[in-house]
């Protein structure tokens, strides 16, 4: 079968090219991508040869091209292997942890049916539970403030879901005012200037003493720094941004250690396998939650996205994704290929 797939063929270059796909294996799904969607901070640092896009393997084995991404798709299932009962030719479906490829084999572990739900929401669900762990780790309440430190693709989600669960207010802080006045349209009631002069004063008040939450997606110390000067006592912080250097300093006594501050890791493998309990669900029963919530209408993440290209734009995207600080979410839409 004619297949194309996104290669970063070295650094700073994204490429598509022609691929082949097996026959897939006895607990594998083939399907064909609708819509795949660009996971900006991590694809970024992929294609630019980062040596700290992974925390299970030694940095002296992560520079190694050629490299693959797009971890969050949709699309329907054109086969299925001899140990896959419960998913059809046909299914429409979500997947975790795919690559932005036309046609590819996943296990079955990954894939999710959406019944109707549209392919542009279904391909911002594996991404959307990342923040949605991180969330359910900090123990939010029902009517508790919460901050959410930076507006990308991980924050604008993390906000929507927020507004679900019922936090109140919710602040969104990012240095860009476009992406501020984004915020304030995608579930923020107040969105602020982390460089201005009285951030976490302001931050403070409009909380009525300091955020309860605080989900830090910037994934640089700066923004940690910060954000924990916007908590209330007892708050907790959900560390979503994947801070990759430990190049900064964090005045731990004043700003965690006196004020009882928890720092909550939230990669997304920080999850169970099996079995979800309060604060820890499992990745298959987070797909199934935000599913439910685009079902009953209090979600759409389809809302966020900025831009759909072609995959045959790959290298002028990914071009802009190295160099544009500002990179907008963008998804790919496979079903112009024939």
């Amino acid at each position: 079968m004619n297949n194309k797939r996104i290669v970063f063929s070295r650094p700073n270059v994204a490429e598509l090219v022609d691929t082949c796909v097996k026959e897939p294996s006895a607990d594998e799904v083939q399907v064909r991508l609708f819509v795949s969607t660009i996971s900006s901070g991590t694809e970024r640092a992929n294609l630019m040869g980062s040596k700290t896009t992974s925390w299970k393997v030694p940095e002296a084995e992560q520079a190694v091209f050629p490299r693959y991404a797009g971890y969050s798709s949709a699309g329907v299932v054109l086969k299925v292997g001899e140990n896959v009962k419960d998913i059809a030719v046909g299914d429409r479906v979500a997947l975790s942890w795919s690559t932005h490829t036309h046609v590819l084999n996943i296990n079955k572990s990954r894939v999710t049916k959406i019944g109707n739900i549209d392919f542009k929401d279904a391909a911002l669900f594996h991404i959307s539970i990342f923040p949605l762990a991180a969330i359910r780790k900090c123990r939010l309440e029902i009517g508790e403030s919460a901050i959410v430190m930076g507006m990308g693709v991980l924050g604008l989600c993390a906000l929507s879901l927020l507004k679900a669960a019922g936090a109140a207010p919710i602040i969104a802080v990012d240095p860009n005012p476009l992406k501020r006045e984004k915020a304030l349209k995608s579930g923020a009631d107040f969105a602020l200037d982390p460089f201005s002069p009285d951030f976490a004063e302001t931050a403070k008040r409009i909380t009525n003493g300091g955020a309860k939450v605080g989900i830090e997606v910037t994934g640089i110390g700066a923004g940690l720094d910060g954000i924990l000067d916007c908590m209330a006592r007892f708050g907790r912080v959900a560390l979503l941004g994947c801070t990759r250097s430990s190049d900064f300093s964090i005045d731990y006594y004043r700003k965690v250690h006196g004020p009882g501050i928890t720092l909550v890791g939230a990669h997304t493998d920080a999850r169970p396998n099996a079995d979800s309990s309060g604060g820890w669900w499992t990745q298959a029963d987070d797909m199934q939650a935000v599913m439910k919530l685009h079902e009953m209408g209090r979600l759409k993440l389809s809302s966020l996205v900025d831009e759909t290209h072609s995959p045959e734009k790959a290298t002028e995207i990914y071009n802009r994704l190295c160099n544009d600080k500002t990179f907008p979410i963008v998804q790919f839409d496979w079903s112009v290929l024939k």
